[in-house]
């Protein structure tokens, strides 16, 4: 059995446990804060961010903008992106009194971890590493060395918090197996400080792009969360589709019909074959028209909460959770330099 189905096989047992005792949990999850947050974002993470956090497990946000450079010259519009990032999470339901929001450079102590932490894995293990290759290869050039450590630096975000859960997709779930490793690897050496993180895979299904692709802020084919419903129209209908009149649900010979189909049954709670079914011969304007209505109406109330928050929440939420982790950054590296014999 591979590492995915073994994580997923657990997963009835997990989120019973989690259901029983959530006080006994901490979940880290996060973003990189490259662009505006879109609907996949919403459906695949964060809305799993709000259910885990009503159901009292302490949550923790990292918005990621020390990983933004990993893979690119600049930092970009980085304060509107942090402050997107921190409008979409907070409007999608998060409560900051419940969950700590905060950034990679507010909390040097996190990144200090990086230094212990480097010392317990091998530049092969590095390169192994699925995302780290991905990267490379897209790249097309040598690796930075930040780019190289991304997951070590991962791993520090989750072992910060000493997080007991993590949720990922498939792809990402390379990077809680090396926060195990690393974990394990500490408490063998210099006594027992982290526990080991579980994947917690998120039941979402992965929504593909406007073109059938995989949704990405980088494709241009994602629906973000702050347009306004003219532009989220617009976006829809210049998404392309082909010059069959029958609508149906074929993702492989019909990525874009099959896209909006997934698009709007997301919206809408049913399926998409459901969708193609009802629209029949009335043509790809009709798909269209369908889906633009769906998102509009399902955005609606998250993009009201949105437009009400304002710069100074922004700045008040990210100040008390860029405190608030830094106090358990600076508890866990305690326990770190003590168990290294470095509490000087």
């Amino acid at each position: 059995m591979d590492s995915f189905s073994a994580t997923a096989a657990r997963m009835p047992a997990l989120r019973a446990e989690i259901s029983a005792h959530p006080q006994r949990h901490r979940i880290l999850t996060g973003e990189r804060p490259t662009g505006r947050l879109h609907l996949g974002h919403l459906l695949g993470t964060i809305l799993e961010r709000v259910r885990l956090q009503q159901a009292g497990v302490e949550t923790l946000v990292v918005v990621a903008d020390y990983q933004v450079i990993t893979d690119r010259d600049s930092m970009g519009d980085i304060v509107s992106n942090v402050h997107g990032v921190i409008k979409d999470n907070l409007a999608a339901g998060l409560d900051p009194e419940r969950t700590t929001i905060f950034t990679h450079s507010a909390v040097p102590e996190l990144n200090q971890l990086m230094l212990p932490f480097l010392s317990l894995v091998s530049e092969a293990e590095l390169h192994r590493n699925p995302t780290v290759k991905a990267e490379a290869a897209a790249a097309g050039r040598a690796l930075s060395g930040l780019l190289l450590t991304y997951p070590v630096h991962q791993a520090a975000d989750i072992l910060f918090c000493k997080g007991t859960l993590v949720p990922v997709g498939k792809d990402n779930l390379p990077h809680v197996e090396i926060a195990r490793q690393i974990a394990r690897r500490f408490n063998e050496r210099y006594g027992s400080v982290f526990p080991e993180p579980e994947g917690l895979i998120t039941a979402a299904p992965e929504l593909p792009g406007l073109d059938g692709r995989k949704m990405s802020k980088s494709y241009g084919n994602a629906i973000a969360l702050g347009m306004t419903a003219d532009e989220t129209t617009a976006v829809i209908r210049r998404a392309r589709t082909d010059s069959e009149r029958r609508i149906t649900y074929d993702p492989e010979r019909r990525p874009g019909v099959s896209a909006l189909l997934d698009t709007a049954a997301a919206c809408l709670g049913t399926s998409p074959a459901e969708i193609a079914d009802e629209i029949g011969v009335a043509g790809s304007g009709a798909l269209k028209s369908l889906t633009a209505a769906a998102v509009n109406e399902f955005l609606a109330p998250l993009r009201e909460r949105r437009a009400a928050i304002d710069t100074r929440t922004v700045s008040d939420v990210l100040s008390a959770g860029n405190a608030r982790a830094r106090q358990i950054a600076a508890a866990t590296l305690e326990d770190v330099r003590s168990a290294m014999g470095m509490a000087y």
